[in-house]
């Protein structure tokens, strides 16, 4: 029976990314808010034309005007959700995280909403998901060959309504044709994720404020702050502000004593997120 090999490797393919944002001045219709923590202050510039229902849902939770289900009660209550909470997951070199309830990364506010991202702003419908020569691009993560079955021949045999060894048979051409064509917008896309001309085109560059999720279209209470570029990360995660004060302090936290799983052996707390006071 003839097989299709594909070659694991790396493909040397970049994607055009902001290469940190130290320096850029605020939008003037963007409002910044001050992540205070107990090893001192974070400014974010959120990008509320870009990612709006983000920015919203960001606001209204550490403002305290919108209702999330208490995490303790099951109860729908209003009060500024992030004050208390702590970084719960740090990666040295990578990123720090916060913005669950439970302190595990497992909670939320009881609700999910969709992703806001132009995958075509990000240039994803230009790279090619994979290389006859050098296997699958990097972004995609692919470790072995189970990855690569997992996350991009599988996705495609639905797309294409391929449901057994006789149909693929008969259409091995026409799937090899798609497998060869594939970019990373359409391998994303069949993992579920939705993208939108409307959403940002930010991409997860050194500082910048993202939602965290647990795949496409989970967007709750959780966010991370990129102390390095993920460009792996583009087009997962919704980025929807950055950082254009207190960059020194997401490093310090970013290099704290961590346990298992990342957490903090000693809690970095949230103290309160609120909107920068201008005179």
């Amino acid at each position: 029976m003839k097989k299709t090999t594909i070659v694991l490797g790396v493909i040397l393919l970049v994607i055009s990314v902001d290469v940190g944002w130290a320096g850029k001045l605020v939008q003037k219709d963007n409002p910044v808010y001050v992540i205070q923590t107990n090893l001192g202050s974070i400014e974010v510039e959120l990008f509320q034309n870009d990612a709006p229902e983000t920015v919203a849902n960001f606001i209204g939770l550490a403002e305290g005007t919108k209702e999330f289900k208490d995490a303790a009660t099951g109860k729908k209550v209003k009060r500024p959700f992030y004050d208390g909470l702590i970084f719960h997951r740090v990666i040295k070199d990578f990123m720090i995280q916060g913005g669950c309830p439970l302190g595990s990364g497992t909670g939320g506010p009881g609700y999910k909403f969709d992703d806001e991202i132009d995958a075509k702003a990000l240039g994803l419908d230009k790279l090619k998901a994979t290389d006859p020569k050098n296997g699958p691009h990097p972004f995609l993560m692919i470790r072995n060959q189970k990855d690569f079955q997992r996350n991009v021949i599988m996705p495609l045999f639905q797309k294409m309504n391929i449901k057994s060894q006789k149909e693929l048979d008969k259409r091995r051409d026409e799937f090899e044709a798609r497998l060869s064509a594939l970019t990373i917008k359409e391998v994303y896309e069949n993992m579920g994720y939705a993208y939108t001309e409307k959403g940002s085109p930010h991409s997860p560059a050194r500082g910048s404020l993202a939602m965290a999720n647990a795949g496409p279209n989970t967007n709750g209470s959780q966010f991370f702050i990129n102390m390095v570029d993920t460009d792996w990360l583009t087009g997962k995660h919704t980025v929807f502000g950055r950082v254009v004060e207190g960059m020194d302090v997401v490093d310090k936290i970013g290099a704290v004593q961590v346990g298992s799983g990342g957490q903090p052996v000693e809690d970095v707390k949230i103290i309160s997120i609120r909107r920068k006071q201008t005179e």
